[in-house]
């Protein structure tokens, strides 16, 4: 029996359902499809990348041709990757661009939870980072900015030290690591290179970051902010009034009297406050005694503080103990809560689940209905 050969229609409709890996949505929608023929078993399908030298080129070709082979009466493909002109890129970022208002404005449907601290050294991004992943492992489209501009170490975190951002034109589309899609200055500077800024550029960088920087449909946006109480957290706070704040602290009693004041900054910028996490809570011994190295209590007590006077109290949300495997795979760039069994990655799943479970209300939001 002769199997007919497949229309080109087939073809197109099979390779435009492949997912561009840095846009995330298929590339027939994107209008990356080009001329597509079938003779004699023979598929050849063109595909336009958005840029030379894209980096998601060589996976995009294998799934088009992986695609295209899968249609019943094709023997052979070729394809012919060619590069859009200006007026394509131009009218792709001006359709990306245009799905809905800004990205994350008030309206914005994405939650937006701000990771602050009072101090450095509490272990703020690596909690930021690992958090991402988790709640990227529940199946939430996660964003992670990196908003720590001199002491950016998220990309190192996440494995991706040395990647840099594809531009498409004007808009910037964010590397992803491990379900994450990630943007830092770190993926701008050379190698150690300072950034030594002040006020207004650091104020031009977040809003740039949040702005120009495309990342699609997100269920959760997570900033990782610098310690303190500085410029970029109250360039947050103009910028993102809706964000809410996660504040982290270590148990030291002195650690948690600043922890209390980022929250309190946070408050004055109008941002709500929604929980409190305690790192390096202890390290459990071969005996199962816990040895408390940075004392006992501070994320309990900066909870407490941050609930006096308030309707809605504020919860520890998360203890995270000492873990050596936390400390490793900050260096190794992959994310403890992908090793199944660790205290620490336990701990911020368990975080990552309430949260997820907490969502964000609706009110205040325009919801875009209309009444007829």
């Amino acid at each position: 029996m002769t199997i007919p050969s497949p229309s080109p229609d087939a073809v197109r409709a099979a390779v435009g359902r492949v997912a561009d890996p840095e846009i995330r949505r298929p590339i027939a929608e994107l209008d990356m499809v080009g001329e597509v023929s079938v003779v004699d078993g023979l598929a050849r399908v063109g595909v336009k990348l958005t840029v030379v030298g894209c980096p998601a080129a060589d996976a995009i070709e294998r799934d088009v041709r992986e695609a295209a082979a899968s249609v019943a009466g094709v023997t052979a493909v070729e394809v012919d990757v060619t590069v859009m002109t200006p007026a394509e890129r131009a009218a792709l970022t001006e359709r990306l661009r245009g799905t809905r208002g800004p990205q994350f404005g008030p309206d914005s449907l994405t939650r937006v939870i701000a990771v602050t601290s009072g101090k450095g050294g509490v272990g703020k991004s690596t909690i930021t980072a690992n958090l991402a992943v988790a709640l990227a492992g529940r199946g939430l489209a996660v964003g992670l900015v990196d908003v720590d501009v001199f002491g950016f170490s998220i990309p190192g975190i996440l494995g991706i030290a040395g990647a840099k951002p594809t531009r498409v034109d004007e808009m910037i589309l964010p590397p992803v690591a491990h379900g994450v899609k990630t943007i830092s200055i770190g993926m701008f500077v050379d190698g150690s290179a300072a950034v030594s800024w002040r006020g207004p550029m650091l104020h031009r960088t977040v809003q740039q970051f949040l702005t120009d920087v495309y990342f699609g449909d997100l269920d959760v946006l997570l900033l990782d902010l610098p310690p303190g109480t500085g410029d970029v957290a109250i360039s947050v706070g103009q910028l993102l009034p809706q964000a809410e704040v996660l504040v982290v602290t270590t148990p030291q009693a002195a650690a948690a009297e600043v922890a209390e004041r980022s929250g309190l900054a946070a408050r004055q910028l109008g941002q709500r406050v929604i929980g409190v996490v305690e790192n390096m809570a202890g390290l459990v011994q071969p005996d199962g005694s816990v040895l408390e190295l940075f004392g006992a209590g501070g994320g309990a007590e900066v909870a407490r503080r941050l609930s006096a006077g308030r309707d809605e109290p504020v919860e520890l949300l998360a203890s995270v103990p000492l873990s050596l495997g936390l400390r490793q795979s900050g260096d190794d760039g992959v994310p403890v809560v992908l090793s199944p069994g660790d205290p620490a990655g336990e701990a911020i799943s368990v975080l990552a689940a309430r949260l997820a479970e907490q969502g964000r209300g609706l009110a205040g939001r325009r919801l875009g209905l209309s009444l007829r």
